[in-house]
C-alpha cells in the first residue's frame, strides 16, 4: 500500500491514540480513581462523546483506521493481557475457587443466552452482555466481539451494562459486608467478590474497601475467571459456526472462526508463569497493554451513537440486571455450599 493510501487510515489511528492519552490522563484524577474507573472505561466514554458530537464531521477515509483499532489493536491487547496472569495463582487459591468460577461462568452464559431468547433480543448483543457479565467485563466483551462478529455499537452496549452493574456492585458489596448482612467469612467474601463482580477494576475497588485479607484472594479468583476467556471463545466459535451452518439450510458448512489470539493469550500466561522477564519489563508491557485496550475501547465508543443505543433498546440492560441478580444470589449460595 502506498504512503498516500496509508495516510488517511493513520489519521484515524492517531485520533484514537490522542483520545486514549486523554483517557489515561483523566483516569489519573483522584475522583476517577475513587470510582475505580480504568482508562478503558474512560476511553469508551470519550469515544461515545465524540461519536455523538463531532463524529459526522470525520472524513470517511479515516474510518478504516478506527476499525483497525477495534480489531487488530484489540486482539494484540487481549494477547498481552496474559502478562497480568500466572498459572501459579490458580494453584495457590485452591480447587474450590476454580469450581466456583467454572460454575459461575458457565451458568451465566447459558442463562444469558436463554433469557436473551425469552426477551427476543438480538443474539449478538445477548451473547456479548452475557460474556461480559460472566468473565471479565469490558475485556471479555472485547475478546468475544471478533468471534461473534457483531457491529461495534453492540459491543459498546454490552460494555455499558457491565459498567453500570459492576460499579453498583463495587459500592454495594463493601456496604453489605460492613453492615454484617452477608453471612460470609473473610475468605468466603474474597471468593464471592472475585467470582461475581464484573471488571477487574471493580474487584480491586471493592476488595480494597474491605481490606487486604479479602482483596488478595478476590483478585486471584477474578484472574482465574479471566483465564477462562480463551476456552470460552473457542467453544463459542464452534457453536456459532454450527448454528450458522444449520441456519443456511443448504448444507453448506461455514468456516469455524478460530480465535488464535485466545491461544496466544494462554501461551503468554504460560510464559509469564516462568518468570523469565524482569518485573520492570512486565510492568511496562502491562502499561502498554492497558493503552492498547484503551484504544480499542475508545474506537468502539467512536462507532457508537445514541441512535444505535436507541435501536438496541432497554432489553440489554434488563438482561444484564437479571444476570446481576443471579450473580449476587447464585454466587452467594455457591460460595456457602462449596467453600469450607
Amino acid at each position: 500500500m502506498s504512503p498516500k493510501h496509508l495516510a488517511n487510515p493513520l489519521h484515524g489511528i492517531l485520533l484514537i491514540v490522542l483520545f486514549s492519552f486523554s483517557a489515561f490522563y483523566i483516569a489519573d484524577f483522584e475522583w476517577v480513581k475513587h470510582l475505580s474507573f480504568s482508562p478503558l472505561i474512560v476511553g469508551i466514554v470519550l469515544g461515545m462523546l465524540y461519536a455523538n458530537s463531532l463524529r459526522n464531521h470525520l472524513p470517511e477515509a479515516w474510518v478504516p483506521g478506527i476499525q483497525f483499532c477495534t480489531k487488530q489493536v484489540l486482539r494484540t491487547g487481549i494477547v498481552l493481557y496474559g502478562f497480568k496472569l500466572t498459572f501459579q495463582s490458580v494453584i495457590d487459591i485452591g480447587g474450590a475457587a476454580l469450581l466456583i468460577d467454572l460454575i459461575v461462568v458457565s451458568l451465566t452464559i447459558l442463562l444469558g443466552a436463554g433469557l436473551g431468547r425469552l426477551l427476543k433480543m438480538d443474539r449478538d448483543t445477548a451473547l456479548l452482555t452475557s460474556i461480559g457479565s460472566s468473565i471479565c467485563g469490558a475485556a471479555a466483551v472485547l475478546g468475544a466481539e471478533p468471534v461473534v462478529k457483531s457491529k461495534p455499537y453492540k459491543a459498546a452496549v454490552a460494555v455499558s451494562t457491565v459498567v453500570i452493574f459492576g460499579t453498583l456492585s463495587m459500592f454495594l458489596y463493601p456496604a453489605l459486608y460492613r453492615a454484617g448482612m452477608l453471612d460470609l467469612t473473610t475468605e468466603q467474601m474474597g471468593l464471592f467478590t472475585g467470582a461475581t463482580l464484573h471488571e477487574v477494576a471493580h474487584v480491586v475497588g471493592a476488595g480494597n474497601a474491605m481490606g487486604q485479607a479479602i482483596s488478595d484472594p478476590a483478585i486471584i479468583v477474578k484472574m482465574i475467571r479471566v483465564m477462562m476467556l480463551a476456552p470460552v471463545l473457542v467453544i463459542l466459535s464452534v457453536i456459532l459456526a454450527r448454528r450458522d451452518s444449520a441456519a443456511g439450510g443448504n448444507g453448506e458448512k461455514r468456516k469455524i472462526t478460530i480465535p488464535w489470539f485466545a491461544f496466544l493469550f494462554l501461551a503468554v500466561i504460560g510464559f509469564n508463569s516462568l518468570h523469565l522477564l524482569p518485573a520492570e519489563l512486565v510492568d511496562a508491557i502491562n502499561t502498554l497493554d492497558t493503552f492498547l485496550l484503551t484504544m480499542a475501547m475508545t474506537a468502539l465508543g467512536a462507532e457508537s451513537s445514541f441512535e444505535k443505543f436507541k435501536k438496541a433498546g432497554a432489553r440489554p440492560f434488563l438482561l444484564a440486571g437479571l444476570l446481576y441478580v443471579w450473580l449476587f444470589f447464585g454466587g452467594y449460595w455457591l460460595v456457602k455450599l462449596i467453600s469450607f
